[in-house]
């Protein structure tokens, strides 16, 4: 069988991260990433996009056998992205990555007004199993987030403090804010709120 990759990132697609058109039916060209509810998630140029997709050499590397640099990987996607659909295509025929719902939630967290959060931008679909992390709460050690669901997400860094981040994670059920230093080491809960 032949494999499909994401016309935007290039990941390998199966059926569990197909992203989704507008009426919520299946894509079967991008990644649940890259396209949801028919929009894509991130306004990213072709190099920003190769910028993102960099921090995920270690991945790439443990899937392919190889030992490439982050500098190394860059050079790969610059060399593979023009042959992907997204990258081909004027700028004016690309569906907008503006979906309502993702600036509710960057207004809502932008109101939460946290202390030493700057202010949210953007936000950025991610796998669930890759933000969902584990807070202690009344003694018990407890995940919040669907491994197997997608989020609205972003990392940003705290303020005056060194290597600490927070980070956001939201769908249209939560808002989820935490607070963790470096590979997410020990994080604690910021804001668990439902919408």
């Amino acid at each position: 069988m032949e494999t499909k990759f994401c016309q935007s990132c290039g990941m390998p697609l199966t059926p569990e991260i197909l992203g989704t058109n507008a009426d919520g039916s299946k894509n079967e060209e991008y990644c649940i990433y890259c396209y949801k509810d028919g929009a894509f998630t991130g306004d990213f140029s072709m190099e920003e996009m190769v910028e993102f997709c960099a921090q995920f050499v270690e991945e790439y590397n443990k899937n392919t056998g190889q030992n490439l640099t982050r500098e190394e990987y860059k050079e790969v996607l610059r060399q593979y992205y023009p042959n992907l659909k997204r990258w081909r295509l004027p700028a004016d025929q690309l569906p907008h990555a503006t979906s309502p719902i993702k600036q509710q939630l960057i207004d809502e967290v932008n109101a939460l007004g946290i202390k030493d959060m700057p202010h949210i931008n953007n936000l950025f679909v991610l796998q669930g199993s890759f933000v969902n992390m584990e807070y202690v709460i009344n003694g018990n050690k407890v995940k919040l987030l669907d491994d197997n669901a997608t989020y609205w997400c972003n990392q940003v860094e705290k303020q005056g403090a060194n290597g600490r981040c927070y980070g956001i994670a939201c769908d249209e059920h939560c808002i989820l804010v935490s607070e963790y230093g470096k590979d997410g080491a020990d994080a604690e809960l910021v804001v668990f709120k439902r919408r």
